[in-house]
């Protein structure tokens, strides 16, 4: 009867009604909601400002060429070889002999420049970015001068000639987002993320309690049984 006894306690203590087990999920389901929320602003804002710091801060320079049709050209084609323009500018061809002036390689270019121009009117606008004030303003120059020269060997049959507008100057302001900019982006998507674990995050109900029912004691009779 005594070790059925024992047993019994035995298998008691290790029931999942145990406080001992139940005790950290408990403690973990009793934070009050708001502590998710304010966990996830802080570490995203820290980690998003922390990535603002470490990261080197880029410039972009940006120079722009205008298409002059010739006498006996439609100007509406030079609105359409505009267009044109500025998809080549970004082609191997162009940024082949824009590396000789920028003094980077192909591969930089490819990278940092970028084109755009307007359904209003003939101009392409070539930006180079760079953790360098310099180096965008003369990879930017480059492409354009690059740019240019091939439009002008096209110039016979296109009756549209490709001209400088304006020169791309060293920024002075950075184009990248600073630290406080970056550290209230991450706290925003911090903040998000703790928002969608409270939504996921088990809740107790009053039909559902948290500890389970321990079992009674073994009666006489059971003992006897198991004799």
């Amino acid at each position: 009867m005594t070790d059925i006894a024992d047993q019994t306690d035995r298998t008691t203590d290790r029931a999942p009604g145990n406080p001992q087990e139940a005790g950290p999920l408990a403690r973990v389901k009793s934070l009050p909601p708001w502590s998710l929320l304010a966990v996830g602003v802080l570490l995203g804002g820290g980690l998003g400002g922390a990535y603002g710091v470490v990261t080197p801060p880029a410039y972009t320079a940006t120079s722009y060429v205008v298409a002059v049709p010739a006498k006996e050209s439609d100007p509406q084609a030079a609105l359409g070889f505009a267009q044109a323009y500025g998809r080549v500018a970004t082609q191997l061809a162009v940024l082949g002999d824009a590396q000789v002036w920028a003094r980077v390689p192909v591969t930089t270019l490819r990278n940092s420049v970028r084109t755009a121009t307007s359904p209003d009117a003939p101009m392409v606008a070539v930006s180079a970015t760079s953790t360098r004030r310099d180096l965008a303003a003369d990879m930017a120059n480059a492409v354009s001068r690059a740019l240019t020269r091939h439009a002008k060997s096209a110039e016979k049959s296109t009756h549209v000639e490709l001209q400088q507008f304006a020169r791309a100057t060293k920024p002075n302001e950075a184009s990248s987002a600073s630290p406080t900019v970056t550290g209230l982006v991450g706290a925003s998507a911090g903040g998000l993320l703790g928002g969608l674990l409270l939504l996921v995050r088990p809740r107790r109900t009053a039909d559902a309690p948290l500890l389970a029912a321990v079992p009674g004691p073994a009666t006489s009779a059971d003992a006897h049984r198991h004799l």
